[in-house]
């Protein structure tokens, strides 16, 4: 008899899936609130207008792909419960409050995508209340990963919006070419410090979730979870080294468009390293946990 593999590949897949879902939808929610608060300025107000769209259309696409996988994983769910996936949907709490805030996502990101700036609380509250939706019903501890996830998406799922619907759109808007630099400027400062803060809250619940995992150091140099966290936590530290140039190096020296091109060619860096992280933790997440 073979023994039984340690995972099946389509898991990391979905959990992979998974985590550029969240990351579109959290990180439009993060570009709009932080990245563009310069949106009052009456000169850059189309440029920020068409921003604000794009940002919307990725977390239309980040919120869709999160409301197919749910709506597939119902079934497994109910089979579990002994119940149909419709009774379900209709009469576990968990389960409904889960596709209520999808769906209240979905309406904020369509009418935000159509310019209604209404949208944006509705899509917010669909993706932020939603995400940590267990604190509702007083299930504090299992929120550590809810954390630990959303924080990630607000702090890497915004620098892919911003590199995406805002550093890469800017450069090529031409009623803007005079602005560029400073608009570029505005909004990398506008992110930095939702980037640090959600930095540290990724480490201090990553952190956590590890040693609720490993439950004995050793573990982590002698077991299959171990050494993918190991690998996780390497591509980590540079993602936060790259980070770290950006803020300390690069940012100072926004202001111009040389300076906006040059901090999104670092971003981009930054954002393949993170993508590797992301493969990474799917199949790390896939892993079972070691033995105590």
């Amino acid at each position: 008899m073979q023994p039984e593999p340690l995972l099946q590949w389509s898991d990391p897949v979905k959990e992979f899936i998974g985590f550029v879902a969240l990351f579109l939808g959290a990180g439009a929610i993060g570009f709009r609130y932080f990245a563009l608060r310069g949106w009052e300025i009456e000169t850059d107000r189309a440029f920020y207008d068409d921003a604000a769209r794009r940002a919307a259309s990725l977390g239309l696409v980040g919120i869709v792909l999160s409301s197919i996988m749910a709506l597939a994983a119902l079934p497994g769910l109910a089979a579990r419960k002994h119940l149909t996936a419709t009774a379900l949907a209709t009469s576990d709490t968990a389960t409904m409050m889960q596709l209520g805030f999808l769906a209240l996502a979905l309406i904020g990101y369509g009418l935000a995508s159509a310019r209604i700036k209404a949208g944006w609380p509705l899509a917010a509250i669909g993706v932020v209340v939603g995400w940590l939706r267990l604190a509702l019903l007083g299930q504090w501890s299992k929120l550590i990963n809810s954390i630990h996830s959303l924080a990630a998406g607000l702090w890497l799922g915004t620098l892919f919006v911003l590199v995406l619907a805002g550093l890469s759109a800017l450069l090529r808007h031409e009623p803007t070419r005079e602005r560029r630099g400073a608009i570029a400027a505005d909004m990398v400062n506008g992110f930095s410090p939702l980037a640090l803060t959600m930095g540290g809250v990724v480490v201090v619940f990553g952190l956590i979730t590890a040693w609720r995992h490993l439950h004995v150091l050793s573990n982590l140099w002698s077991t299959p979870y171990g050494y993918a966290l190991i690998v996780k936590l390497a591509f980590v530290a540079t993602v936060f080294g790259l980070g770290a140039w950006n803020w300390r190096r690069q940012r100072p020296t926004l202001g111009t468009e040389p300076a906006a091109k040059s901090i999104r060619r670092s971003s981009m860096t930054e954002l393949t390293v993170a993508t590797i992280v992301l493969v990474v933790t799917a199949i790390l997440v896939s892993l079972p946990s070691p033995k105590g």
